[in-house]
């Protein structure tokens, strides 16, 4: 009997091979950590830097870059669940390089997108490069990649929006907080002068909500320690890195607020704030969290963090409820792209949001948190690259939240290994072969699914066919010359089948077709 630590064993036997390529007993360093990279688990990672310590401490021993001898190796792999995963293709992205590749291409292209104009009403963001491109992704296992500018730091603007609700949430729970502010669209622009029928702002994702949700953040304290609370907030959900504060921001939009000030006055007019609210602290407390600075690289995580229910997957680490990230997709689906909101998640149908900055952030629930950022804004307030970016990605991936419905999509989908998909289309194939099912076999066979192929009983679509009566899938099968005498593992070939249910015509078709090509009869493998 084979047990699981014997399995264990020749997992680890295997990869440990594979690693060091049969040519000597041990593994180098660095061609470890690059193969742990390749899967997107980066050095930098908090899950491996108990690892990383020890081969440092080797490296200072041997004056040298340490190698791993196979029962070292056998050792890290026991004590770390998620190196195991890694290197056997565990993670939620299997092939995260290959993704990443695609992911690659797809920014290059996007790239020589170069309309729009970066946001000018406030005097400091008009001064940034236009040209900037970030990209950076990281899964719910805390795979990561990045590409162009992910290390440069921008505002977050009205990306902040989302994570000020959720702080407003978890401290007084949805039913105080909607009666302050609603969770429908708005149908207008995100500053319009605008409240709904009850004299709320519209939801969250606009000026006037998000101003709302600063007057509900830990009203007790002062102004300093609730700002101090978000921006904690922030670098927990960056996986415990440090965000910054830019206040040049911060001033040129406390100096260009006037609309801002005027939706201020025109909720307090209908009592929308709770009772005792400063209004001027709110707005300028508003205007901080605008002002909050970090990169592509890091907002990735704070993105997945979403995507992960609210857990961060660097650190493991419990930000938010998954009840309040429940509410803060659902906002973001359908307010948090301003006038593109209903189109966005129409073409996109995923989670979203921008800002004036040129930063949106995309959330694909269990799966992944994406962080872009281009200064180049549509006539909307959206970053044209970021929105084009989105677009071309649900092109490729069955990433849209409806991709499910579609049952045969042709997009595809990363979180299958290419042996699992292989095996579900030689199980569709069959299945179709049973059913009569002309149309599918074609499809299959298109996408390169062997008509040859059988299933673990030795069982090829001619069986089935030939043991449904399905006569026009066996002329078609025999026109494709696939083997005529397969056998299953009872030994019975498709002519056995047909003439054991009496499908008298399909066993004259192979019996002819037999004679014709004077096939043998042969064993499938």
């Amino acid at each position: 009997m084979i047990t699981t630590s014997q399995i264990d064993n020749n997992t680890a036997d295997s990869l440990f091979r594979i690693l060091e390529s049969g040519k000597k007993k041990s593994v180098d360093q660095d061609k470890f950590l690059n193969r742990l990279a390749r899967t997107g688990i980066l050095p930098d990672d908090p899950r491996i830097q108990e690892l990383l310590r020890n081969f440092r401490i080797e490296e200072l021993k041997e004056r040298k870059s340490p190698t791993i001898t196979q029962a070292e190796f056998n050792e890290i792999l026991k004590q770390n669940a998620l190196i195991k995963k890694s290197l056997t293709e565990n993670l939620v992205i299997p092939d995260f390089e290959a993704f990443c590749k695609q992911v690659e291409e797809i920014f290059q292209d996007t790239k020589k997108n170069h309309r729009g104009n970066v946001a000018d009403y406030i005097p400091q963001l008009a001064r940034v490069n236009p040209d900037h491109f970030a990209l950076s992704i990281c899964t719910v296992d805390g795979q990561r990649f990045s590409m162009g500018d992910s290390r440069t730091n921008f505002c977050l603007q009205s990306s902040c929006k989302p994570i000020n609700y959720c702080l407003a949430l978890e401290e007084l729970g949805e039913k105080k907080v909607h009666s302050h502010v609603g969770r429908e669209p708005s149908g207008h622009s995100f500053n319009e002068l605008t409240l709904n029928g009850k004299g709320l702002p519209h939801n969250p994702m606009i000026n006037a909500g998000a101003m709302m949700s600063c007057s509900l953040i830990d009203r007790q304290n002062n102004i300093a320690d609730r700002f101090d609370k978000v921006h904690k907030t922030w670098e927990a959900l960056c996986g415990d890195k440090a965000v910054s504060f830019n206040n040049a921001v911060y001033l040129s939009e406390r100096q260009t607020a006037d609309r801002n000030f005027a939706l201020a006055y025109f909720m307090r007019e209908k009592h929308a704030f709770p009772e005792h609210t400063n209004l001027t602290e709110t707005l300028e407390f508003y205007f901080q969290c605008c002002s909050i600075e970090s990169c592509t690289y890091d907002l990735a995580v704070a993105a997945a963090t979403l995507a992960n229910a609210g857990t961060n997957p660097l650190t493991g680490n419990v930000i938010f409820k998954p009840s309040t990230v429940q509410n803060c997709l659902s906002l973001m689906l359908s307010c948090g792209m301003y006038d593109f909101s209903g189109e966005f998640a129409f073409k996109i149908g995923l989670p979203a949001k921008s800002g004036v900055s040129g930063a949106l952030m995309l959330v694909i629930p269990n799966l992944m948190g994406i962080s872009i950022w281009s200064p180049r804004l549509d006539h909307l307030g959206n970053t044209v690259r970021g929105v084009e970016f989105c677009e071309r990605l649900v092109e490729r991936f069955s990433f849209h939240q409806y991709d499910s419905l579609v049952g045969h999509s042709s997009k595809i989908n990363p979180r299958r290994k290419q042996s699992e998909i292989m095996a579900s289309k030689v199980m569709e194939l069959i299945r179709a072969a049973s059913h009569g099912d002309l149309d599918e076999i074609f499809r299959l066979e298109a996408e390169g699914v062997s008509p040859n192929t059988a299933d673990y009983d030795g069982r090829t679509p001619l069986h089935l066919a030939a043991c449904e009566g399905q006569t026009e899938v066996v002329r078609h099968l025999i026109d494709q010359n696939v083997f005529l005498s397969p056998k299953d593992r009872w030994g019975n070939t498709p002519l056995d089948d047909a003439k054991k249910f009496k499908h008298k015509e399909i066993q004259e078709m192979l019996e002819n077709a037999l004679k014709t090509k004077k096939t043998g009869i042969t064993k499938h493998r």
